[in-house]
C-alpha cells in the first residue's frame, strides 16, 4: 500500500509487534478525534482506526521511527478515509429490499391448479371432434379458418361443432361443481 513515506534503508527498530503496539495505545484516542474531525460515520470509525493501524503494522519495518507518529497516522488515516469514502460512493444503498414477490402465492397456486384439474375433468366429458374444436379455437387462439384447415371440415362446420362443445363444456362444468369435484372421480 502506499500509504506511508517508505525509507530506503531501514534504521534497526523494536520488534514490529511491541513497537506498533504502544504507538497504538498512546495515538488511539487522537487517531479516533482525527477521524471524526475527517468526517467519518461514527459508526465506522472503529473500522477505519483498524484499518489505519493494520496499514502501520505491515509497515512498520521501513517506518523512520525516530520521527514523530502523529503525522504518519494521519496521512493513513486521510487515504484510509478517501479510499473508504470511493468505495461508499459507488455503492448503492437501498432503504429497503424489494420483498414483493410477484410469483404465485399457495392459494393462488392452488386455486389455479384445481381449475386446470377442473377444466380438465369437464373436456373429457366433451366427444373429441367438439373438443379439438373448443380447445383449438378458445384455448390455443387459432382462427375459426385455421381450426376448420387443420381439421379438414368446413367453416360452417368449424362454428357448428364449437357452439355445442362450449355448451357441453359449461353444462359438464355445471355437473361437476354442483356433485362437489374432487380429483379422486375423475
Amino acid at each position: 500500500m502506499g500509504y506511508l513515506r517508505q525509507v530506503r534503508s531501514p534504521l534497526p527498530q523494536t520488534p514490529p509487534e511491541s513497537g506498533c503496539l504502544q504507538v497504538y495505545e498512546r495515538e488511539l484516542d487522537y487517531l479516533f478525534a482525527t477521524l471524526q474531525r475527517m468526517g467519518a460515520n461514527p459508526r465506522e470509525i472503529e473500522d477505519l482506526a483498524q484499518e489505519v493501524f493494520v496499514v502501520l503494522h505491515r509497515n512498520w519495518p521501513t517506518l523512520d521511527t525516530s520521527r514523530p507518529f502523529r503525522p504518519y497516522l494521519f496521512a493513513i488515516a486521510f487515504r484510509v478515509v478517501c479510499a473508504h469514502r470511493r468505495r461508499r460512493a459507488r455503492e448503492v444503498p437501498y432503504a429497503e429490499l424489494e420483498t414483493e414477490d410477484h410469483a404465485l402465492g399457495p392459494e393462488a397456486s392452488l386455486r389455479s391448479k384445481e381449475s386446470t384439474q377442473l377444466l380438465m375433468a369437464a373436456l373429457d366429458r366433451v366427444p373429441l371432434q367438439r373438443r379439438a374444436v373448443v380447445i383449438m379455437h378458445d384455448l390455443d387462439g387459432f382462427s375459426i379458418v385455421d381450426v376448420a384447415a387443420k381439421l379438414s371440415i368446413t367453416r360452417f362446420g368449424a362454428y357448428a361443432r364449437l357452439r355445442k362443445a362450449r355448451k357441453e363444456l359449461a353444462s359438464a362444468l355445471r355437473r361437476l361443481l354442483a356433485g362437489g369435484y374432487d380429483d379422486e372421480a375423475r
